[in-house]
């Protein structure tokens, strides 16, 4: 079942969330763009070039329009940078690609770094980038909010090496095992984890682990990762790189041709963010300002990953220099593809969500 560029029919995204974007964004980018021009994870020009294309402080500026300063700003743009990098150059593609023993034992260096300041390894140049990054969390955050990104972090990593195993392997999971697979392997984890290191406000832990404001992060996750998946899709599909996305999954276990998986991702994920809003709407008026300022992030998250998504020269630019930033008006659907407001069949791994109960609202 083969998927080709021109066949493809993407309808627009139906996101009825705030937009905002940090003011100094710009000012920010000026300098994050020149830590890229330095940093040791980039060898080539053509590699800060794409680098520099994620446009990531437009992406976190959007998640956190209200950063505390420009250095909270700045730093998390930069993991999202140095995030995306690893993912192109160490996940995606290159020799870690599809061989999940080498890349686990890399992910193990690349984490052990980020949690321990003394950890010393020069072997690969993502490394001291992250070390850096990861210094100035801790000169800032909280131990605790430090603590929370490593193990989101860790998280991440755990999901990539979960998708490079089936890579490997030659397999194509289910619906149900990639939706799994992709509230890990996506990296939402890091960003909304990089919430309160942006804003200054720990969450406390009897509500960020409340069953609901889980369910709340998870779906913000997954509503980002099936944009996502639909952000790349054009891009993977001239490269050749759809082994796992949301579409082949579909096709591969209903048979649908690639229009129609389309329409049932489509369906699925507005499924996701209807229930997203409804639970938000009976968490939200009881919150506190920490879990009410995340709450708000979450909201932002997903409007901004697909406001950047639609835009950024990462996703659309389909030859060997990426295009400018696309500042085009964006078009919005301006109703769900899918109102139902149960829980999706066949998915048990996602069909906590919907349990009011298990919830607690």
């Amino acid at each position: 079942m083969a998927m080709t560029v021109n066949e493809i029919d993407l309808p627009p995204i139906f996101c009825p969330l705030e937009s905002a974007r940090h003011p100094r964004a710009h000012l920010v980018d000026e300098r994050a763009r020149e830590w890229i021009r330095t940093s040791p994870m980039c060898t080539t020009d053509e590699e800060r070039t794409w680098v520099a294309a994620s446009c990531s402080t437009d992406f976190f500026a959007r998640f956190a329009p209200d950063a505390a300063t420009d250095d909270r700003l700045l730093w998390t743009s930069l993991w999202v940078y140095w995030g995306f990098a690893f993912d192109d150059h160490r996940c995606d593609n290159g020799p870690f690609s599809n061989r999940p023993a080498a890349f686990s034992a890399l992910a193990g260096r690349v984490q052990r770094a980020l949690e321990a300041p003394s950890a010393r390894d020069e072997s690969d140049g993502f490394i001291p980038a992250l070390q850096e990054i990861a210094a100035q969390f801790r000169s800032f955050g909280t131990p605790l909010q430090v603590r929370r990104f490593a193990a989101a972090h860790r998280a991440w990593l755990s999901g990539v090496t979960w998708q490079i195993g089936n890579a490997a392997a030659g397999r194509m999971p289910g619906l149900d095992e990639y939706v799994a697979m992709r509230l890990l392997s996506a990296g939402g984890e890091p960003p909304f984890a990089m919430l309160e290191l942006a804003t200054g406000l720990e969450v406390p832990a009897q509500d960020l682990e409340r069953p609901a404001v889980r369910a709340l992060t998870e779906m913000a996750i997954m509503v980002a990762a099936l944009d996502n998946d639909r952000h790349s899709l054009r891009k993977e599909l001239a490269r050749g790189q759809t082994d796992q996305n949301v579409y082949s999954v579909l096709m591969q276990e209903t048979g649908l041709p690639l229009q129609e998986a389309v329409a049932a991702a489509t369906r699925l994920r507005d499924r996701v963010l209807l229930r997203f809003m409804a639970v938000h709407d009976r968490v939200r008026p009881g919150a506190g300002l920490e879990l009410s300022t995340y709450l708000q992030g979450l909201r932002y998250g997903i409007r901004g990953n697909a406001e950047w998504g639609l835009r950024v020269p990462r996703y659309l630019s389909l030859g060997r220099v990426p295009d400018p930033m696309d500042e085009a008006p964006l078009e919005w659907a301006e109703s769900p593809a899918d109102d139902d407001r149960s829980a999706p069949r066949g998915l048990p791994t996602v069909a906590w969500w919907w349990d009011d109960a298990l919830l607690g609202v």
